[in-house]
């Protein structure tokens, strides 16, 4: 596997013998001083190009970086390739076969100036034409976790418990593919808000927790990550339910002290009616006519 340095090297090296690019800067994990490094980090590079037309138009110049295993486009396979014409901005992602990965993205000096002070974990790498923007040096306080407002604490609380009902009903219909559609896509969705919430408070909203909460696991009490892992589960249902009570039982916990924190009223009412109607569900015999008895409805 190339090391960084020879990565950077062919990199920058690339740049200063074509015309065509005028500036090279980097952002992304290497970037950033609190992430540690390891051998999957990516390089995020952009290059400033005189026309982006000629990069597209000939693929075969992003051999020179190495011997692909698998790339991909994403402007490509967004759009139509008949309606690219000449973007501002494109980017190839590539995989090498030693291991290292390049996201690279070719893009005017118009589209430059219109972005590159947006992302703060950016540094510059190369400048011909003294083009770039002077910018400070990297920081990630953009990803830092933020505070919530109350409507949006309120928001996700409501959601969380609303959409149990989907899960439940999905189980007892033994329709898996929705149940386990609702946990991981909506409900963790809003258990993962609460835990950052909740790590905000507990660092003094100082830290990112990763794109998807890629650093729980070392911003958690240990105890909390093990309730956060139970949480997964397989396809057997009883397995689903018992993963669906942990992740209530965790976001009560977290949700607590998050409005204590902000004095936002945590709505007891919607966990403690929702909490029973699954217990309620979850009991239910796959022949069953009513939900609940009538005297309980």
């Amino acid at each position: 596997m190339r090391s960084e340095k020879e990565m950077m090297h062919l990199i920058l090296g690339t740049a200063k013998k074509d015309e065509r690019i005028r500036a090279v800067y980097m952002n992304g994990s290497r970037t950033n001083t609190t992430v540690t490094t390891d051998i999957f980090q990516d390089y995020d590079i952009v290059y400033v190009v005189t026309d982006t037309t000629p990069f597209i138009q000939d693929k075969t110049w992003i051999n020179r970086f190495g011997e692909l295993l698998i790339h991909q486009e994403p402007d490509k396979n967004d759009f139509c390739p008949e309606n690219l014409g000449a973007p501002q901005t494109y980017g190839y992602l590539m995989l090498f076969k030693d291991g290292n990965r390049i996201d690279l993205h070719v893009e005017t000096k118009e589209h430059m100036k219109e972005n590159y002070l947006k992302d703060k974990l950016t540094v510059p790498l190369l400048d011909k034409d003294d083009c770039l923007p002077d910018i400070p040096p990297p920081t990630d306080e953009d990803y830092h976790v933020k505070e919530p407002t109350e409507a949006e604490y309120l928001a996700s609380c409501n959601e969380f418990w609303w959409c149990q009902q989907n899960v439940a009903k999905a189980l007892w219909r033994d329709e898996l593919p929705y149940a386990k559609y609702m946990m991981e896509c909506v409900i963790r969705k809003q258990l993962d808000k609460m835990t950052e919430w909740w790590i905000g408070i507990d660092t003094d909203f100082s830290v990112s927790t990763g794109k998807t909460g890629n650093y729980f696991k070392r911003l958690l009490p240990v105890s909390y990550w093990e309730q956060y892992k139970a949480t997964y589960t397989d396809g057997e249902h009883e397995n689903v339910w018992h993963s669906l009570f942990v992740m209530g039982e965790l976001f009560r916990t977290l949700a607590r002290v998050v409005g204590g924190h902000f004095s936002y009223t945590y709505p007891e009412h919607e966990d403690r009616n929702m909490t029973a109607y699954l217990k309620q569900v979850e009991s239910l015999p796959g022949n069953a006519e009513r939900i609940f008895d009538d005297e309980c409805s």
